[in-house]
């Protein structure tokens, strides 16, 4: 794998950022317990700004979650719709799934800050899948309670020092090796294929694990989130 994209490591920052991982414990497709919505829920989804083009895209893309789960994502005007979404700030982040409620309104809950009309499809559905996956109450993959990932560290550490990112070893502590508390979490073994999977170079791991740009919800996505939201 060569080395991820400024646009990746933007993504791969501005998502952890707003997604705070706990500092305990150890998951393949994971949802946090306390985020979750409803099974059947009707979740409301608006747009505080944005190209009509853009969003459309994004609406189209959505889309796909919900052909594997009974939560309905429904896009509208409401201004005080759940899921908020701007294209204004930098990166793509969203907040995870009902954190979205505590965020007060003329907030954004989730951003696409490089999506343009002229974006392949495959970065479309890429970052619409995974943000919209975190709407939903999913974690980063490589941060499953369950583990998995033989990190190389030092290679790890000495890489994201580096521009773009400039991480401290906190920094890539907290945005990489840090796995989440399973007690917190419903989840299962690790997916390299899931969407919500960074993109991992063999380098960074000692056995030579590594995952792809993943563009599609993998099979254990599917599975996953049809018995989490039956």
């Amino acid at each position: 794998m060569t080395d991820l994209s400024p646009e990746v490591l933007r993504d791969i920052k501005a998502c952890v950022d707003r997604t705070p991982t706990p500092k305990t414990a150890k998951e393949r497709m994971a949802l946090v317990r306390g985020s979750m919505w409803n099974p059947g829920d009707a979740v409301r989804v608006s747009f505080t700004d944005g190209d009509p083009a853009v969003q459309q895209l994004v609406r189209d893309a959505a889309a796909e979650w919900m052909e594997h789960m009974s939560v309905r994502l429904l896009f509208n005007e409401d201004e005080d719709a759940e899921i908020r979404i701007s294209f204004e700030d930098q990166g793509s982040w969203s907040y995870i799934g009902t954190d979205c409620q505590g965020i007060p309104l003329g907030q954004p809950t989730m951003n696409y800050g490089w999506l343009t009309p002229d974006s392949t499809d495959d970065e479309v559905r890429r970052v619409v899948l995974h943000e919209f996956g975190h709407a939903l109450g999913c974690i980063h993959e490589h941060q499953n309670p369950d583990g998995g990932i033989n990190w190389n560290k030092e290679v790890v550490y000495a890489y994201y020092a580096g521009p773009p990112n400039n991480w401290s070893k906190e920094d890539v502590d907290h945005n990489l090796f840090n796995l989440y508390d399973e007690r917190l979490t419903v989840h299962t073994e690790l997916d390299g294929s899931s969407i919500m999977m960074y993109p991992i170079d063999g380098r960074f791991t000692t056995d030579g694990f590594s995952a792809e740009l993943n563009t599609s919800l993998s099979d254990e996505d599917k599975r996953f989130m049809s018995e989490c939201y039956p």
